[in-house]
């Protein structure tokens, strides 16, 4: 196996990918509707489920071809029974994503809006559960990527459970890397896409949840075909198979990945994300930066990082210089605030962070800008 150029992605997604996970898309020609190739999505889908400690009794994972922003849309149109609403735990770019989403198919819902540096008032959602006991699906967002805030999701799940209604998470961010039991955590439906905690490729994403819950959505309004989940549960249950042509080259990818994720463990897995997050916040405090959220409110995969208070700051340009020397940093997503951000995701380890803080301050410095910072502050806009 030839080894690949190693690029150092600290984007919050697609991540870094070992050279076995990219070369596994290299296999022979194919038909999906081959018995060999249902052996392996039902051998996937159970994987799936034992990753979040999942009974396969109670739990199913459905597979969809898409972004994490389809399992979103899927859940949303999904699980909402008529005459019902859906209550958003709203505090960042993604959970506001969920609002537009239920905005596009004129589903009713609460918005619960919190400020993005805050974590949503568990005692406030009690108060609207009481006051709309309509609502039958409370949503969140486990970890706030635009932010790396982490919600409180056991809480806000009992809660949810209390008043009757099914808890929804995008786990997006934050499956197969932070542990995550889907029954301790209060959790009837999760969400992730193969290309970020998996560390595979874009193009499959998938929902995992309550056979129960799934099995009862057939009797919903159905707002979309393609992104129904009850039809495509019941494809994969007759025949083994998706519904529309699955990506075969991902899957194989995504089968790679998901046993080199067993191999090293989920808390060898989790314990090597946290060196990187420890490693991503010496750096940034050694050049001066701010971050925007209160480390102990922080998910450990995230970071975000206030502009300096500096004309000569251009991330653009800082971008690139990295760009060009094999690291990739990304744009903030908090709406009025200038960031950006690094993340603990993919196959990357310690040293990889250490070469990255070296060219990240030559890019500074190639600008004139004086090290350590003075200000991190970021401007309102």
């Amino acid at each position: 196996m030839q080894p690949l150029r190693r690029n150092i992605l600290l984007n919050p997604g697609p991540a870094t990918t070992t050279d076995a996970v990219k070369y596994a898309q290299v296999v022979p020609d194919i038909c999906p509707r081959e018995r060999e190739f249902d052996d392996l999505m039902r051998q996937m889908r159970a994987d799936l489920v034992r990753i979040v400690h999942g009974d396969p009794d109670i739990y199913t994972a459905v597979l969809f071809c898409g972004s994490g922003t389809l399992n979103m849309d899927v859940c949303l149109n999904s699980l909402l029974p008529e005459g019902k609403q859906i209550l958003l735990v709203n505090n960042g770019a993604y959970s506001t994503r969920a609002h537009e989403i239920c905005q596009a198919y004129h589903l009713p819902h609460l918005n619960y809006a919190v400020e993005y540096d805050q974590l949503p008032d568990l005692d406030e959602i009690d108060r609207l559960l009481d006051q709309h006991p309509d609502v039958a699906l409370v949503y969140t967002t486990h970890n706030e990527t635009g932010t790396g805030l982490l919600n409180p999701i056991r809480e806000i799940g009992a809660i949810a459970h209390r008043h009757g209604a099914s808890f929804v998470v995008d786990t997006t961010s934050t499956y197969a890397m932070r542990p995550i039991d889907i029954a301790k955590d209060n959790i009837d439906f999760c969400m992730a896409s193969a290309q970020k905690g998996l560390m595979a490729m874009t193009g499959l994403s998938f929902v995992i949840g309550k056979r129960a819950l799934i099995e009862a959505s057939r009797h919903y309004p159905t707002r979309s075909y393609y992104c129904n989940l009850a039809l495509q549960y019941d494809y994969f249950e007759k025949t083994g198979e998706m519904h529309f042509t699955p990506p075969v080259q991902t899957i194989y990818a995504a089968r790679q990945a998901i046993k080199e994720y067993f191999a090293e463990g989920e808390d060898g897995k989790w314990a090597r994300h946290q060196r990187v997050f420890s490693a991503l916040h010496r750096g940034l405090a050694r050049l001066g930066f701010q971050e925007v959220i209160r480390p102990e409110w922080q998910s450990g995969l995230v970071i975000a990082a206030a502009y300096p208070d500096d004309p000569r700051w251009d991330f653009d340009a800082v971008h690139d210089y990295c760009y060009a020397r094999g690291f990739t940093i990304y744009p903030g997503k908090i709406a009025g605030a200038n960031t950006f951000r690094l993340c603990a995701l993919g196959a990357i380890d310690t040293p990889d962070i250490e070469a990255f803080f070296e060219v990240f301050e030559a890019a500074l410095r190639s600008l004139g800008i004086p090290l350590p910072l003075a200000s991190g502050k970021g401007e309102k806009q």
